[in-house]
C-alpha cells in the first residue's frame, strides 16, 4: 500500500509530487498526461520567473523537476483512473487499464477540460491560434483580427480583454448573450467588436496557423466566412471530476468542494487545482493549491502514524 496516491499530472498535481518527494512520502502518480491544459497553451506570460515561455515548455520543466524527485515516487502514465473507493485503512484506485492500486491517502488533482465546439479545423489549429483561455494567451495576440465564441461570462470577459489589444473581435454565440449586464454594458459600443448572436461556427480555416472562420445564420442559413488570426473558444470548462461521484460533494458545475486546506468531506481523500472549487483557474493558483495539499496530506498521514 502506498502512503501516497497523486491523480493527475497537470500544474497542480506534479507540483504535489514535488512536495511529496520531499517529505519521503511513498508515492505514486496516476494520470493519462503529463501536463494537463496547459499543453494546449500558445504562451504564458504570468507565471512568475518567465517574462515568456510555451505552455508545453513550462510543463516540460514541471516533469523533469518531478523525474528528478527521489525514487521513493513511482509514476503510471496513459492511465485513467475510473473511481475511487474507501478500504480498510485507505482507499483503493482503479484505472481503464484494469489496474487497482491501495493508498492512505490520495490526492485529486485532474483539472479540467475546455469544452469544445467540435468545429472542423478546431482540434487541428490547438496552440496554433485556437485558444481556450484568453487571460493566458490574449496578448499574443495583440493588434490581430480575432473571434471569441460564446455568450457568457467568460466570452464577455475575454472579448473584453481583447477589444483593448486586438484589431477587431467578432463575438459569436450560439444563442443571445447570456452573461451579466454589467459585461455586456460594457463591451456594446465597442467600436472594434461585431457581434453574430444566434450563429454557429461551421469551420475554423488554416493550414500551419489560423487563418479564418467560417459561420451560419441559425435563421437565415446565411454563411459567412472572415479572417481571423485568433479563434477563443470559451464555452465553458469540464471538471474532470467524474470519478469522485457518490465518494464526496461536488457543486453543481462538477467541481469537488474543499476548505481552504483541500480537505473534502472524507478524511484523507483531498484535492487540488482546477478541478476544485477554488477560484481563478490559472497555473500559477493550482501549483500554489498542490503545494498545500500535499501538505496537508503530510500532516493527515503523520496523524496516522500516531
Amino acid at each position: 500500500m502506498y502512503e501516497l496516491v497523486v491523480i493527475g499530472a497537470g500544474p497542480a498535481g506534479m507540483t504535489v509530487v514535488v512536495y511529496a518527494a520531499r517529505k519521503r512520502l511513498n508515492t505514486l502518480l496516476i494520470s493519462y498526461d503529463l501536463g494537463g491544459q496547459p499543453l494546449t497553451t500558445a504562451g504564458v506570460e504570468n507565471y512568475m520567473g518567465y517574462q515568456f515561455i510555451e505552455g508545453p515548455e513550462l510543463m516540460q520543466k514541471f516533469e523533469e523537476q518531478v523525474r528528478q524527485s527521489p525514487s521513493d515516487v513511482k509514476t503510471e502514465i496513459g492511465q485513467r483512473v475510473e473511481s475511487v473507493s474507501r478500504i480498510n485503512r485507505g482507499f483503493e484506485v482503479r484505472t481503464d487499464k484494469g489496474e487497482t492500486y491501495q493508498a492512505k491517502a490520495v490526492i485529486f488533482a485532474t483539472g479540467k477540460r475546455p469544452r469544445q465546439l467540435n468545429a472542423p479545423g478546431e482540434k487541428e489549429l490547438v496552440g496554433k491560434g485556437v485558444t481556450y483561455c484568453a487571460i493566458c494567451d490574449g496578448p499574443l495576440f495583440a493588434g490581430e483580427k480575432v473571434a471569441v465564441i460564446g455568450g457568457g461570462n467568460s466570452a464577455l470577459e475575454a472579448a473584453d480583454d481583447m477589444i483593448k489589444i486586438a484589431e477587431h473581435v467578432y463575438l459569436i454565440s450560439l444563442t443571445s448573450l447570456t452573461g451579466d449586464r454589467i459585461l455586456i454594458d460594457k463591451i456594446t459600443n465597442a467600436d472594434n467588436l461585431t457581434m453574430f448572436l444566434e450563429h454557429e461556427v461551421l469551420e475554423i480555416k488554416g493550414e500551419d496557423r489560423v487563418e479564418g472562420i467560417k459561420i451560419r445564420d441559425l435563421k437565415s442559413k446565411q454563411e459567412k466566412e472572415f479572417d481571423v488570426g485568433g479563434v477563443f473558444i470559451e464555452i465553458g470548462l469540464v471538471p474532470n471530476s467524474g470519478a469522485m461521484k457518490g465518494v464526496t460533494t461536488l457543486n453543481r458545475l462538477g467541481e469537488i468542494e474543499v476548505n481552504c486546506a483541500n480537505e473534502t468531506g472524507v478524511p484523507g481523500l483531498f484535492a487540488a487545482g482546477d478541478v476544485t472549487t477554488v477560484p481563478e483557474k490559472q497555473i500559477i493558483v493550482a501549483a500554489g493549491e498542490g503545494a498545500k495539499a500535499a501538505l496537508q496530506a503530510h500532516r493527515y498521514l503523520q496523524r496516522l502514524k500516531q
